[in-house]
């Protein structure tokens, strides 16, 4: 009997562990789905916190040509949308002020042009379980999704998913090479 209790306890561990994996990857809603902010506990029917200026957008392409001969801008170092990171302060997926406008940059990107799609990597620093790093990973690119959705971009092209604590630098020991765990990577898949 105690055999099987310990077998049915390791089923039902196994069974936990793969829900939870599976729930890191998420699939794009439907495009009438609502979109609601509660982190702070204020309700946003719009993006009034987040700001449409475009002055740091140029025309951007994902193919590498604009047919002008120019470079690819998503690549351009000069330019925001080559700046693909999103960083979070420890144990939070609150996005920072000073990362807004790489996240209102890839927003306008995006709604030029309906057919790029990007995927959020979420990911977290070693410290804390597995299972909770998968989590804030995942937490951490919903909150960037959740900001492009709320700035017009569809649900079609965007992908979330949580590495959490795989990609971390196994090297840290102090807050600053944790910091640099601690983010949301956009992507573009077909770049």
């Amino acid at each position: 009997m105690k055999h099987a209790t310990k077998i049915h306890s390791k089923l039902l561990m196994a069974a936990a562990i793969t829900m939870i994996l599976v729930a890191c990857k998420s699939t794009p809603m439907k495009d009438n789905a609502a979109v609601e902010d509660k982190s702070a506990g204020t309700s946003t029917s719009g993006a009034s916190d987040v700001t449409s200026d475009a002055s740091d957008v140029k025309g951007a392409v994902i193919d590498g040509s604009s047919g002008d001969g120019s470079i690819n801008e998503l690549n351009d170092p000069n330019n925001i949308l080559s700046k693909r990171n999103i960083y979070f302060d420890f144990n939070s997926d609150t996005i920072r002020d000073e990362f807004r406008p790489n996240i209102e940059a890839h927003a306008k990107y995006l709604q030029a042009h309906s057919n790029a799609k990007v995927t959020l990597q979420g990911n977290a620093d070693e410290r804390g379980t597995r299972e909770y790093n998968l989590s804030l990973g995942q937490r951490r690119s919903v909150a960037v999704k959740t900001a492009l959705n709320l700035l017009g971009v569809a649900d079609s092209q965007i992908e979330t998913v949580s590495y959490g604590e795989e990609n971390a630098n196994p090297a840290c020991g102090d807050d600053g090479c944790y910091q640099a765990d601690r983010r949301v990577e956009i992507v573009y898949p077909n770049e």
